[in-house]
């Protein structure tokens, strides 16, 4: 894809990622519904397992517990992985009930 996303969102690789194993639908204007793999998340953005037939800085919506519909855009992409940035940062008070909806690893979980 020509020009790629103009990312607003700086990248916040430093952002705790909290691991899962869940299946989504992600909606591409291409491709349409495209099943992702997500075995990770973070307030800024998340990573798939498998491949992708998409382009750094191209677009998909993914829908969350407590978070709903959010668009994301690829960042990066190897044979195996893909890591997407959100469109915007998932709030704060949002983001551990987000967590506790899709249930990760429970060792890696905050206590509150």
């Amino acid at each position: 894809m020509s020009g790629g996303a103009q990312l607003s969102v700086t990248n916040h690789r430093s952002s705790a990622r909290h691991p899962v194993e869940l299946a989504i639908i992600g909606e591409h204007r291409r491709l349409g519904d495209i099943m992702l793999n997500l075995i990770n998340v973070s307030t800024t953005g998340f990573m798939v397992r498998g491949v992708l037939d998409l382009g750094r800085g191209e677009r998909v919506t993914i829908r969350l517990p407590q978070i709903g519909r959010i668009e994301a855009f690829l960042v990066w992409n190897d044979p195996d992985r893909a890591g997407f940035q959100f469109e915007r940062i998932v709030r704060a008070d949002d983001f551990p009930k987000m967590i506790k909806a899709l249930q990760p690893n429970p060792r890696l979980r905050s206590p509150h």
